[in-house]
């Protein structure tokens, strides 16, 4: 059975969760959300000073702080117990924004982490995760919604300079390009914009020299509320252009479809013929999902 797929879909009304929305694209893309209608949940380790004063200058039932650690799958698992405590329901749009970009912590380079690479862990673990999440939580609520997920310009090019982090953009939209079938199947739009240099606290709250390295000054960058902007748009027109599996690029020159979704027939997409998949196994699983009511762990 088709539950798909997410046409327009305005954002009046809707729960939003946004990791990373102490800062940044996230917070820009949380004002613009409440500016038009939404009820909002703020999934982040701490908060800007214009994230505090947004949160405190704003009605407590629009939006509340949840703290979460994105590479913590109980924290985002809680981010979502949070909107059903808060607004009655799991949210209806996920945003995982939350992001680094090759900190002295956490890179290719001085590879100094002996176990695992945290920028993977935050960078790609988490908005797989979310993602996976959303879809248990909107089928378990019997209801359509969207996950807007960001990558990069990074994420269609290399960057030697930030390998990991390159890498880890690349596997966000081969991610959402896999995802486009859950549109029409499942009612779960999962789409993907991807930035060019973004002046945020990413770039301008660091510790080491990176800002000097990349050259930043030399470059052309937009601000936060530019990419939020495209998120707005990407959210509720998917009767339009943005169908699942979309990815739209978004720099100071320019804004286009650089994947389409399944809407445009996935031109480009598979380089040599093969036999269409069986994913009977995967619409069974889901299924054994739909209806079953989300469950906070401390339950």
């Amino acid at each position: 059975m088709q539950y798909g797929p997410v046409n327009d879909f305005p954002l009046s009304n809707r729960i939003v969760l946004i990791t990373g929305g102490g800062s940044g694209i996230g917070l820009a893309f949380a004002q613009l959300c409440c500016k038009a209608g939404a009820r909002v949940i703020i999934a982040d380790l701490k908060l800007t000073a214009d994230a505090q004063n947004f949160i405190d200058t704003t009605d407590s039932s629009k939006v509340i702080f949840q703290k979460c650690d994105v590479s913590s799958w109980t924290d985002l698992h809680d981010s979502i117990t949070a909107s059903v405590t808060a607004f009655g329901d799991v949210p209806d749009i996920y945003a995982p924004v939350a992001g680094i970009f090759e900190p002295p912590w956490s890179n290719f380079w001085d590879d100094s982490e002996e176990t695992s690479y945290k920028t993977i862990e935050i960078n790609v673990n988490h908005p797989i995760k979310l993602t996976r999440l959303a879809m248990r939580a909107l089928l378990g609520s019997k209801k359509q919604g969207v996950v807007c997920l960001v990558a990069s310009t990074a994420g269609i090019r290399g960057n030697y300079l930030a390998s990991l982090y390159s890498a880890s953009k690349h596997a966000i939209v081969g991610f959402t390009k896999s995802m486009g079938q859950a549109d029409p199947d499942e009612g779960v739009r999962v789409v993907c914009v991807l930035p060019g240099l973004v002046d945020s606290p990413l770039w301008r709250s660091r510790e080491d020299d990176m800002f000097a390295r990349a050259k930043f000054n030399e470059r052309q960058a937009i601000v936060p509320g530019d990419v939020a902007g495209v998120m707005v748009r990407m959210v509720e027109g998917g009767g339009g252009e943005y169908s699942g599996g979309t990815c739209v690029l978004k720099t100071p020159l320019e804004e286009r479809v650089v994947e389409k979704g399944w809407r445009g027939g996935g031109e480009g997409y598979d380089p040599s013929p093969r036999p269409e998949a069986d994913i009977q196994r995967v619409r069974v699983a889901l299924e054994w999902e739909r209806g079953v009511k989300w469950v906070g762990r401390e339950s």
